[in-house]
Parts: structure tokens; C-alpha cells; sequence
């Protein structure tokens, strides 16, 4: 999720002071030369968010119009092309987060002060948080029954910008460093067991237990997404953004050994079992399911090797991200530039989609008017995979003129409000 409004796009580039880590460790270099790869960099990152968020709506699609009444990576049951339908998801949130701790940095680069920056973390944190508990739940569950209210992506996003909004003030390694160790080291703890944590076992589900918390009888609040490791994950991407601040060569070769590294640590770590994923991957009947079984990591909270798996290759694809030109570029640059816009909308449409395809086929609606996670569907409701496809499909162009809209309204204008959207 971009922090901030991005430089001009089209015409003249707005020259931009020198970053922070050159003020540090000065080197002769011109404000032209710094001022024109930004914008090129710029677009990469929004090439990168705009296409895992097409992806994510597959990942909801499927979950509203599937037939499949299984864990599509429960190996017992699955198929190959179901399993990589969920798998090709999980790229989705890690980019996310990562990428809006990228953009905060990028943002001091553009002239915004650390202070000034701190207080739109803080302030657009909450937001979001809120966000979450409302604009998102609704679109959700299309009711206002709150028994059994849910908390996902949005609201570890939240809670990382303000948790962020405190550790900007920090160099950026540091922040960096805390960072990845959160990341590197949280697996360690996936062994503490909040019911003997007494009146601190409920914070404690909350940082890094997925599962309900029971408030009162018949009261549920539903942690999906534990703050730790994301807090993590988007204070590595804010350091990771010094990486831009590179020239393009020695830009590209960083990208090319963090990005081929993570994978390799990935590899290594998961060939032999050895630490960060407590589901050990197993031989299984067919070469691949035994695939599957590899790169089947645990997403509730992420794993190290969730993580690395996940923000290695994506890393690694930014510098060919940058050579990305033309009218396919520009359709994924529409989405990266408005995702909270999006984020929001193609909720609200896959779930009236499926209302309405239900409503047309004759079904009760009443279960896509409750949890959609915890409401069993309808008998013989939903559809195989080229269907939910063509579902993901339809979704994303139907969404593509408006978030093309408001990107023009946000390129065109600089109103603050527009920057919590």
C-alpha cells in the first residue's frame, strides 16, 4: 500500500532532495541524475503491488464461488491446479506489506521529514485499523453482526504503520535490523502457549496467535492476521527502500543478491527441515503433491520461510519489472496506484457477484449474508476452477475504469485526504 503521492509521471520530473543516506555518506552526484531514476523506480514498485493485487482477487473469488468444501492445500483432497491457485496467492500480502514500508521510506527521499512522516503513519494506521472493523468487515459479511468480527491484512497493516510511526525515528538500518530479526527469530516463540500467559495470553494472540479470542459467552473476536511477524516485514521493506536510492547498476545487483538470496536461504532451510516453518514438508504419493508439500508454508502468522519464499522472487523480479513498458504495464500500474481504492472495491464486487449469481440460480442467499469463513455454503453451491477464474476475471476489468479514474484524480490532485485512500 503506497505511502504518500508519487512524483510526477508524465512530462517533467520533479527533482527530489538527496536521500537521507546520502547525507550520511556523501558522493558527487547531480540532482538530475538522482531525480530521473526515481521516477523509473517508482514504477516498478507500482508494477509489483498493481500485480499481486490482481492476483488477490483470485485468492477472494475463489472463496466466494469455489465448489471445493476443502483447505485447498490439504493434500489428502487437493488437486494440482487448486493448490497452486492458493499457493500463487501468497505472494499477495507479503508484497503488500512489504511495498508500504518501501513507499514510507521513499517518501523521505521525495522532501518529507521524519517527523512529518511519523504523524501520517500514526494517523493513516488508525485509520486503517478502523477501516478494518467497518468500510471491510461489511463488505465481507454484508451484515452488522458483530459476534464474530474478523481481522485480516488491513488491520496488520494498520497496526505496522503505527508501530512504524515510532521506529522512523531511528536510523534506517536500525529499523532494518529490528526488522529482519523479528522475522528471522519469531518462529522460536510459535511454541508459547497463550493459556498459560494468563491475563497476558490474549496480547499475546493478538502479536502471534492465529485463532479466536472468547471475550464473553458467545462472543468471538477472530485474529487472522497476528501482528508479528508483519510489524517486521514492513520495517525490512522500509529500510529495503534505501536500495533506491542506488544508481541503477549497482540498484539492479543488490535486487538481483537480496532477492536470489532469500530464495536460496528458502531452499536450504526447507530441503532439510532444519528452522522457520513448524509444518515440515513430507514425500507424498505423486512428485506433485510433493511439490505442493514443499512450498506449503505456513501463512497464520508467516513463516521465515513463508516470507522468504514469498519476497524473494519478488524482489528478484523488480529490476525486469523496470524494463516493463507499454499498454500491459500500464494496466498493472493502474491497480498499484490505487490500492486501497481497489483493495475495498473488489470486495464489495466479488461478494455481490456471488449474491447475484446466487439470487439467478435460485439459491437462499442467506449464507453469503454471514462470515463467508465460517458459514458453510449452500448444497451445490459454487464452481469449478475455470469458472472462479472467469469470476477473477470479470472483477478486475469491471474495476479497471475507476481505479484508472481515481488514479488520475490522485496524479491530478494533492489533497492530503487522498493519500489515506
Amino acid at each position: 500500500m503506497r505511502v504518500g503521492s508519487s512524483p510526477q509521471r508524465g512530462g517533467h520530473v520533479a527533482t527530489a532532495p538527496p536521500p537521507p543516506f546520502m547525507a550520511e555518506h556523501p558522493v558527487p552526484v547531480s540532482r538530475e541524475l538522482y531525480a530521473k531514476p526515481l521516477r523509473e523506480r517508482l514504477d516498478s514498485i507500482d508494477l509489483l503491488r498493481g500485480l499481486v493485487m490482481v492476483v488477490m482477487a483470485l485468492d477472494h473469488a475463489r472463496d466466494y464461488f469455489t465448489e471445493s468444501r476443502f483447505d485447498p492445500l490439504d493434500l489428502s483432497q487437493t488437486t494440482i491446479p487448486l493448490a497452486l491457485t492458493r499457493w500463487i496467492t501468497h505472494f499477495c500480502a507479503p508484497v503488500f506489506v512489504f511495498l508500504a514500508g518501501t513507499g514510507a521510506y521513499l517518501s523521505l527521499s521525495r522532501g518529507k521529514s521524519r517527523p512529518a512522516l511519523s504523524r501520517f503513519l500514526l494517523t493513516r494506521g488508525l485509520w486503517l485499523v478502523f477501516l478494518e472493523l467497518t468500510v471491510v468487515r461489511f463488505a465481507w459479511e454484508f451484515n452488522m453482526n458483530y459476534t464474530v468480527p474478523f481481522v485480516q491484512v488491513i488491520w496488520a497493516i494498520g497496526w505496522s504503520m503505527i508501530a512504524l510511526s515510532a521506529l522512523v525515528h531511528l536510523p534506517s538500518r536500525v529499523v532494518g535490523t529490528f526488522g529482519v530479526a523479528m522475522i528471522a527469530v519469531h518462529n522460536v516463540l510459535d511454541g508459547v502457549d497463550p493459556g498459560r500467559l494468563g491475563i497476558f495470553g490474549w496480547p499475546w494472540q493478538v502479536l502471534h496467535v492465529f485463532g479466536p479470542i472468547v471475550y464473553a459467552p458467545g462472543r468471538v473476536f477472530f485474529i487472522a492476521y497476528p501482528l508479528i511477524p508483519w510489524i517486521g516485514v514492513m520495517a525490512a521493506g522500509f529500510a529495503f527502500g534505501e536500495i533506491f536510492t542506488l544508481e541503477r547498476r549497482r540498484r539492479t545487483r543488490a535486487l538481483y543478491v537480496l532477492g536470489g538470496g532469500l530464495i536460496v536461504l528458502f531452499a536450504f532451510l526447507r530441503a532439510f527441515n532444519l528452522y522457520g516453518d513448524p509444518l515440515p514438508w513430507t514425500a507424498q504419493s505423486t512428485a506433485g503433491l510433493t511439490v505442493i508439500s514443499f512450498l506449503n508454508c505456513l501463512k497464520y502468522p508467516p513463516s521465515l520461510l513463508y516470507l522468504a519464499m514469498t519476497l524473494g522472487p519478488a524482489i528478484a523480479v523488480l529490476p525486469l519489472l523496470e524494463k516493463w513498458k507499454g499498454k500491459s504495464a500500464g494496466f498493472f500500474l493502474v491497480f498499484g496506484r490505487v490500492p486501497m481504492f481497489y483493495y475495498i472495491l473488489h470486495i464489495y464486487l466479488i461478494h455481490l457477484l456471488a449474491v447475484g449469481t446466487a439470487a439467478v440460480m435460485g439459491f437462499n442467499v442467506s449464507f453469503l449474508l454471514a462470515a463467508p469463513f465460517f458459514t458453510p455454503p449452500a448444497p451445490g453451491w459454487g464452481f469449478g476452477l475455470p469458472a472462479v477464474y472467469a469470476f477473477w476475471a470479470a472483477t478486475v476489468l469491471v474495476l479497471y475504469p475507476a481505479c484508472r479514474w481515481f488514479a488520475a484524480v490522485k496524479k491530478r490532485r494533492h489533497d492530503p485526504w487522498l493519500s489515506y485512500l
